[in-house]
């Protein structure tokens, strides 16, 4: 059992006289905690290793699936390559600077076909397999790459070669958009392409500061809110899924952007933003609040009555216009799925998917940032070993480009665990966990061997990487759990004295020097200097 010597200022602020036992026992738990985010890592770790060896030799590219020689931007880029990057961030450095950066220079070099957006790249070709751009394929794998893959990213990252591709990407989305609206040109018709724009758009308008992003997502916005398009009034077939879900979640990001960047245009779109939501709650979901697959919204029935692995897709929308208008409607409707979602263990989302089984945790630990409760906290922890399970010796996950979803979800699941901290040099015998309580961070440190590197502790990123005016929930975002001001002073306190005293925020968030002798159990309590 974990022992941490309790200082007496360690032991200030708690109600009951058994104040170091509490401590204690909050110390306990960061280091199962660091247990959980060390195995999150190391098979994060072993997944990019694997795809490394069979990326191809020549373009430096990983192909779409272990069997495929090619590349393509909706798969292989978005679903896996950009988690490869956000992996290597965390556990090699040199990995993310050099090999990971050099795929992204290759790809640019090698895929680019119309301005900035990509196209398919065959390995045995050394080419494009069409001689004709299909410009409406490109324009879907783009938007793909652009959602699921560098806006994730750019969340984490902020400022980064990935950002620059994503902007060179949207901007040349809507400089070649050509579908024509009595709203303006929109870059597709395909609602699930649209759902991923009106996310970006929403996020890279604050990132930006551009209003040009804000104008191009409310030509969505007015051509689904203000007209004959709207997903429950006119749609014959909603998809509640992965693949369609993304417009609810898109339009709701720019209802919250248009809130606060344009009060007038957020009064128009209140009444059928509402509508919308409604009708979704009113006829899209089981009995215990999660959706269904695919709903016909007018005839209000379900086409698909399987459960929606991505239900907490939807649920970020709905908790946003909660935010927004205090509707405690939409703030019911959350946390009835998420009281109910202990019934779903070991549930088979997409079969023997881990895909499944990903965005289905990536849906509760979103929404336990914003709605804890005991019961979801154990369902993920109980959750995240089953898609743990599917992972081979190899490294491999399922040998295809959703691989990239299992290192996304198993990362959320690794911060959560730390509270958003992370060290550098990250090794496999190396645990750092933490828990959160009354305002101050329990983080324990612990080596097998001998360790030297530094920690480096969270900050709104949500504010600092993207600008919001809000944390609203958003469909693969890194949640944030302990974070600390560039411009407040804390107060850092071990038992032994290391890494004790008064520290800025900056210097916390840019890293603090640390050394851990071999087997050391290292606690430290982190707060606010008063």
């Amino acid at each position: 059992m974990l022992i941490v010597c309790i200082s007496s200022s360690m032991a200030e602020g708690f109600d009951s006289t058994d104040a170091a036992g509490k401590a204690q026992l909050y110390f306990q738990r960061a280091m199962a905690n660091g247990e959980a985010a060390g195995e999150s890592f190391r098979r994060c770790n072993r997944y990019v290793e694997a795809w490394l060896r069979i990326a191809d030799p020549e373009s430096g590219l990983i192909p779409r699936n272990t069997k495929d020689r090619f590349w393509n931007a909706q798969d292989a880029a978005a679903d896996n390559y950009s988690f490869m990057v956000l992996t290597a961030s965390f556990t090699d450095r040199d990995l993310f600077k050099g090999r990971m950066l050099e795929m992204l220079e290759s790809e640019i070099q090698l895929t680019s076909r119309l301005g900035s957006l990509p196209d398919t790249y065959d390995f045995s070709l050394r080419g494009f397999p069409a001689d004709t751009p299909d410009t409406k394929a490109i324009v879907f794998g783009s938007s793909e790459y652009v959602k699921d893959g560098l806006l994730p990213l750019t969340e984490w990252l902020g400022r980064s070669p990935w950002y620059d591709r994503l902007i060179a990407i949207v901007d040349d989305l809507w400089d070649r958009a050509s579908c024509s609206t009595p709203f303006g040109m929109i870059v597709s018709e395909d609602v699930e392409v649209n759902g991923e724009m009106l996310q970006a758009l929403s996020r890279i308008y604050w990132m930006t500061g551009d209003s040009k992003y804000l104008d191009w997502a409310i030509r969505l916005g007015d051509y689904y809110l203000l007209s004959t398009n709207h997903p429950t009034s006119h749609f014959s077939r909603l998809r509640l899924r992965d693949h369609g879900c993304e417009i609810v979640s898109g339009l709701c990001e720019l209802y919250a952007t248009v809130s606060y960047a344009r009060p007038n245009k957020k009064k128009a779109y209140r009444e059928p933003m509402h509508r919308m939501l409604d009708r979704i709650i009113e006829i899209g979901r089981n009995s215990d609040g999660l959706f269904y697959n695919v709903i016909d919204p007018v005839r209000g029935f379900p086409l698909d009555s399987r459960i929606a692995d991505t239900w907490g897709y939807t649920l970020n929308g709905i908790y946003t216009v909660y935010l927004i208008d205090g509707e405690r409607k939409y703030l019911e409707a959350t946390r009835q799925a998420l009281s109910s979602i202990g019934k779903y263990r070991n549930y088979e989302w997409e079969g023997d998917s881990s895909d499944g089984y990903a965005d289905s945790i990536e849906s509760a630990i979103n929404l336990y940032n914003r709605e804890p409760s005991e019961g979801l906290s154990e369902w993920i922890d109980s959750e995240i070993k089953v898609m743990w399970s599917k992972q081979k010796s190899s490294g491999l996950i399922e040998g295809w480009h959703g691989d990239g979803n299992f290192a996304r979800t198993s990362i959320m699941y690794a911060l959560w665990k730390t509270a958003g901290c992370s060290v550098r040099p990250w090794r496999e015998d190396l645990r750092l966990g933490a828990v959160r309580k009354n305002e101050r961070l329990y983080l324990v440190v612990f080596c097998e061997n001998e360790w030297s590197g530094k920690l480096y502790m969270d900050y709104p990123r949500h504010r600092m990487n993207m600008n919001l005016p809000m944390d609203w929930p958003r469909i693969n975002q890194f949640p944030e759990w302990f974070t600390v001001d560039p411009k407040s002073r804390y107060v850092l306190d071990s038992e032994t004295g290391k890494l004790s005293g008064s520290f800025g925020g900056k210097q916390l968030i840019e890293g603090v020097s640390l050394e851990i002798k071999p087997q050391e159990i290292l606690g430290i309590m982190v707060r606010e200097e008063e």
